[in-house]
């Protein structure tokens, strides 16, 4: 039996013989601690000098972009603290999943005492958009560049933009050189400030109207004055001044019905002007080429002509675009959309339309005949002489009864758009909604924001003196075109949404980037 007990206690003794005493571990716990302390005195010391350190950007600083070989020389100057350069070549760059930007991987050496002013210089609301751009292998920090300085720099920075084939929030086609547009897109979101004169008083200032087919101004005034990204309160900062005036509300205010007469308009805007120009020295020392209005109204454009600054210098977005009446600019001046909101708190209502297939109408328009375009088209296709052309004065009831002027549109290759007594419509946007390809018959009209977008891809042209032969050059479109323009529509239609918070690449942000863009284009 002992025998028997003596061999069931050997394995259990040889779990043992090899046990972990702790009291000797725990003696080991000081030892690896000096070792490591040692370590780092040592790599302070010898590797990394005591009074320097490694800097390595933020994964959200927006602004930093990749070079073709993903090498960076990056100098940063900072109150007068040159950084030391460090050339550093990476297998590959890095994109942040939290930014639509392409971002490089860097690293400078740069002094204790710059980085402890940095940090403190450093805004907390600049930390999703960086300031310091690279171009020509240098780094610059924006903000320490006047407005002046600032729109040079980014004037040479778009010239040099890096070429872009494809980007995941545009689609390439609609664009006329979305290089371009999408390096000068981000160079307004990090560097543009606008500054909003308090001056004026209700109805006509700073009082938007939000309803109708000249609802564009007054969302624009709602959105820019609402807005704390680019909006600035120090005018010495802002590189662009907006006039917040209403000519919707102008007419309201001020017009007297039947009188024809525009002049006290003018009148009216002219004085404004020059309060400002007496109050702020902001006008004279530009003469006013470094503010603009918006004004979708068909008299927009007459209100400005009494002050001869304001006509001539001013950045004006005007619906009514019409270079022929040289009151507007190209290449200075803004096409704004002219958009029908039927319900402001839902602007965005009624959007879409049925797909390509399920459109049997060729071409469709319903609306007053004024202007010389309209009775025109009228007495051509008008009066149901073709079952392919829907062209009708008013929709009939009888018609609007089975469907109605938005369900037509909805069902129709085409949307015609012709000039009425201007040379906008706002069925361009309509027909731009409705996901129906606009055909814009309207001579010497600038096709909105035209600074940037190729409407050849999602709309077709049509000379006034080719009304006859309109059925002849729809049907001429081969199919396949067709399909293209009509999925085009759908793509650029996100440009022309007002969003009550305006988001990238909307209505708001795309006709601040024309009023930008343009600015660069005088420099």
């Amino acid at each position: 039996m002992n025998k028997f007990f003596q061999q069931m206690e050997l394995p259990w003794r040889c779990r043992f013989v090899y046990k972990i005493d702790w009291r000797r571990l725990f003696l080991l716990i000081p030892i690896f601690t000096v070792f490591w302390f040692v370590l780092q005195i040592f790599v302070h010391c010898y590797v990394i000098p005591p009074n320097k350190h490694l800097h390595f950007p933020r994964e959200n600083d927006s602004s930093l972009y990749r070079s073709s070989n993903s090498t960076i020389h990056s100098n940063e100057f900072l109150k007068g603290d040159i950084l030391q350069e460090v050339q550093f070549t990476l297998p590959y760059s890095v994109d942040s999943p939290n930014s639509t930007n392409k971002f490089v991987q860097s690293a400078s050496v740069e002094q204790d005492s710059v980085e402890s002013v940095d940090n403190r210089a450093q805004p907390k609301k600049d930390k999703k958009v960086a300031n310091a751009i690279v171009s020509s292998g240098k780094q610059t920090d924006i903000r320490l560049l006047s407005p002046t300085e600032a729109l040079v720099y980014a004037k040479k920075e778009i010239d040099h933009a890096t070429f872009v084939n494809e980007d995941p929030n545009l689609y390439a086609p609609l664009f006329r050189n979305i290089s371009v547009f999408k390096r000068s897109y981000e160079l307004m979101e990090t560097t543009l400030k606008v500054y909003i004169y308090r001056d004026g008083a209700r109805p006509v200032f700073h009082n938007p109207y939000l309803k109708g087919i000249y609802a564009s101004e007054g969302w624009f005034m709602k959105l820019m004055e609402e807005n704390k990204q680019f909006v600035t309160k120090d005018p010495d900062r802002a590189h662009l001044f907006y006039l917040p005036y209403s000519a919707r509300q102008m007419e309201v205010a001020l017009y007297v019905p039947g009188s024809h007469d525009l002049k006290p308009l003018s009148i009216f805007l002219r004085d404004y002007v020059n309060k400002i120009a007496a109050k702020y020295p902001f006008w004279n020392r530009t003469h006013g080429s470094d503010h603009f209005l918006v004004a979708c109204h068909d008299w927009g454009p007459y209100t400005v002509t009494g002050h001869k600054e304001l006509a001539r210098n001013t950045i004006k977005a005007l619906c009514n675009a019409d270079p022929s009446e040289r009151i507007f600019i190209a290449g200075r001046d803004i096409s704004l959309p002219e958009t029908t909101i039927r319900e402001p708190r839902r602007p965005l209502r009624y959007l879409g339309g049925n797909r390509a297939s399920l459109r049997p109408i060729l071409a469709f328009f319903a609306g007053s005949m004024h202007g010389r375009v309209r009775p025109t088209l009228l007495k051509y296709w008008g009066g149901e002489k073709d079952e392919d052309m829907k062209i009708y004065k008013r929709l009939p009831l009888r018609v609007s009864k089975k469907m109605n002027y938005i369900q037509h549109m909805k069902s129709s290759k085409y949307c015609l758009c012709p000039m009425g007594f201007e040379v906008n419509s706002p069925r361009i946007v309509e027909a731009i909604y409705y996901e129906c390809v606009p055909v814009i018959i309207a001579d010497n009209f600038v096709l909105p924001l035209s600074e940037v977008l190729d409407w050849s891809a999602f709309s077709v042209v049509v000379a006034e003196k080719d009304i006859p032969r309109l059925k002849e050059i729809l049907l001429s479109i081969p199919m396949r075109k067709y399909v293209a323009m009509h999925h085009n529509v759908k793509m650029v239609q996100k440009h022309f949404l007002w969003n009550p918070k305006p988001t990238r690449y909307d209505l708001f942000h795309m006709i601040l980037h024309s009023i930008w863009f343009n600015k660069l284009n005088q420099i």
